[in-house]
């Protein structure tokens, strides 16, 4: 690999590492941005926006957009849109947890999104998320807390006792998956927000009272570039954080002569119905503040292209069948571009074209991906953000194994080949996209 892909992987990996949970994610998000000076504005303030301001805004600690308002008129030059979401597949804490069996303490979890469950067995599992609570002025506050040490498991059932697990392995997701955490002789002492005061004390933090929490278990083996010749990225959460990156880091090394926007959003894993998810209002009412006059807005809207970057679904080897024949994208072979005829992406011939071009201009190689015609597709945020507020928009991303699972698997060099084509395209035009 080039020094330029290692570096930008090493950032990757970082941002990875850093962002157990959408939260951890955006406050990771926020501090880069912060550091190209990008100015925090907050939804319940009066906006006073300069030209050619770089900006950005969260939702529910979740959800972020970040902008650069460029140099030109927004309703002649449009925004160049980069949409991600910052969920993953996973196991959500229940709110009253705690369950002591046979002189075990263990915690009740929901199954968040379609998750792969089987890897969740024998993994190494910390806790993550956002804990609200009263402060010592009896003020109602939130931080984020990640124990980061393994400090929980879901053994597997021996063999032995289950002869037909590597024929027909079922998971029961009430009985199977809540992680085992200590050995427990006193159940009335096992209590999960006196742990989680514990880690706070342990940060001097001034928790008075905790009130409720939202934590997500998380494996605690790090990301890592595998393979003889470190060809593949391995992580949690590569679905869809890596594009989360991917897109930061475009806009953020852009010029600044074009109006550019990325949005990632919270809850597409669960259909993104939510204040904070595509089908809500937090995109719309954002571009509704930056351009208040309707006809300004929907000409900047004519001229704005919308790119949504979610996985690909790579070639298996050992499943090559579960592919179209001509539509089997590589790992490493660069991005994919997304096509549906029933509208689970929102690429059409003219995004698809112009996404084309990009790549050309870099010298990036791209892919194709079409589901089995006999079999269901998944969908991403491009579709309802296109319908919501009437973007033009294409569907893409890196082709990847093991999509759902608590560890995945990319090429080392496809983020790095999609931040290329991304970046190309939140930089000044060199075509008109009016058409």
């Amino acid at each position: 690999m080039t020094d330029s892909v290692e570096k930008f992987n090493k950032g990757l990996v970082d941002f990875l590492a850093a962002s157990p949970t959408p939260f951890h994610a955006v406050e990771t998000m926020k501090t880069a941005l912060l550091k190209k000076n990008f100015n925090e504005l907050k939804e319940a303030d009066i906006w006073q926006l300069n030209k050619a301001g770089k900006y950005f805004i969260s939702r529910n600690d979740s959800s972020i957009i970040a902008f650069k308002l460029g140099e030109n008129d927004l309703s002649e030059s449009g925004f160049r849109m980069t949409g991600a979401h910052t969920d993953s597949p996973c196991l959500k804490v229940k709110p009253d947890p705690e369950l002591v069996k046979h002189g075990y303490g263990q915690l009740g979890v929901e199954v968040y999104g379609g998750a792969l469950l089987n890897p969740w067995f024998d993994r190494d599992l910390s806790l993550a998320g956002r804990v609200n609570f009263v402060d010592a002025n009896d003020q109602l506050r939130s931080r984020l807390i990640d124990f980061k040490n393994p400090i929980a498991v879901i053994p597997s059932l021996a063999i032995h006792l289950d002869r037909e697990a590597n024929t027909l392995k079922a998971v029961n997701q009430q009985t199977d998956l809540p992680p085992v955490l200590l050995l427990c002789d006193e159940p009335e002492k096992f209590n999960l927000k006196k742990l989680l005061s514990e880690e706070f004390e342990k940060e001097d933090k001034d928790v008075k009272q905790i009130l409720d929490y939202e934590l997500f278990f998380y494996d605690v083996q790090p990301p890592a570039l595998i393979g003889l010749k470190h060809e593949f990225l391995a992580s949690s959460r590569l679905d869809n954080l890596l594009s989360c990156y991917t897109g930061l880091m475009a806009l953020l090394d852009a010029d600044d002569g074009q109006a550019a926007l990325l949005v990632c959003n919270d809850h597409e894993e669960v259909g993104s119905m939510s204040a904070s998810g595509a089908k809500g209002t937090f995109l719309k009412s954002v571009l509704e503040r930056i351009l208040v006059d309707n006809e300004s807005r929907n000409r900047m809207l004519a001229m704005s292209v919308l790119v949504s970057a979610d996985n690909a679904h790579g070639v298996h080897p050992n499943f090559a069948d579960k592919h179209d024949s001509n539509h089997g994208p590589l790992l490493n072979a660069g991005p994919v571009i997304k096509v549906n005829a029933n509208q689970s992406y929102a690429t059409n011939s003219g995004t698809a074209a112009l996404f084309r071009i990009l790549a050309k201009q870099v010298d990036v190689p791209l892919q194709s991906f079409v589901v089995r015609t006999d079999m269901g597709c998944g969908s991403t945020i491009g579709p309802i953000t296109a319908a919501e507020i009437g973007v033009k928009s294409i569907d893409v991303g890196v082709a990847t194994f093991a999509m759902h699972s608590i560890r995945e698997l990319a090429g080392a060099k496809d983020a790095y080949y999609l931040y290329r084509v991304l970046k190309c395209f939140n930089n000044k035009p060199v075509f008109d996209l009016s058409n």
